[in-house]
């Protein structure tokens, strides 16, 4: 994509690591560049591509920024410039605000259309997996 800033093609690197561990998915470059070549229909990349994408040294381009966003479940311009004003879901929390990216923004969307009672379901199913994650920590 030419040449870029090098502050930029850093903030690129860092919301990629991010949606990478929001999608659950290890910033390693090997692992990287796998998954996204069984996505990707063009002329795959190597693990040295997805390192230098990963450490903000280069920036990939659109075509494959739209692989990558469709991959981790954001949006490509939220993936390529960041959030927009206004557009940012800010949740307060006991441990201080968070933000939430477009797969978990879609995630309440869905729950909100959902019947009270498959709701309710929902909040049951959170809460015994919260609970089974407590338990593990004090083992």
């Amino acid at each position: 994509m030419g040449m870029l800033n090098v502050s930029e093609s850093q903030q690129f690197a860092d919301r990629l690591r991010g949606a990478l561990e929001s999608a659950g998915v290890r910033a390693s470059p090997t692992l990287v560049a796998n998954a996204f070549n069984l996505r990707y229909r063009g002329r795959s990349i190597t693990p040295h591509t997805a390192r230098n994408w990963l450490l903000g040294k280069v920036m990939p381009t659109q075509d494959k920024l739209r692989v990558l966003s469709d991959w981790l479940q954001i949006s490509p311009d939220e993936l390529r410039f960041g959030r927009a004003p206004g557009k940012t879901y800010v949740f307060e929390m006991k441990d201080g605000p968070i933000e939430m990216g477009l797969a978990d923004r879609e995630m309440v969307d869905r729950y909100l259309s959902l019947p009270l009672a498959q709701r309710k379901t929902v909040r049951d199913i959170v809460s015994a997996f919260v609970m089974a994650a407590l338990a593990e920590k004090t083992l």
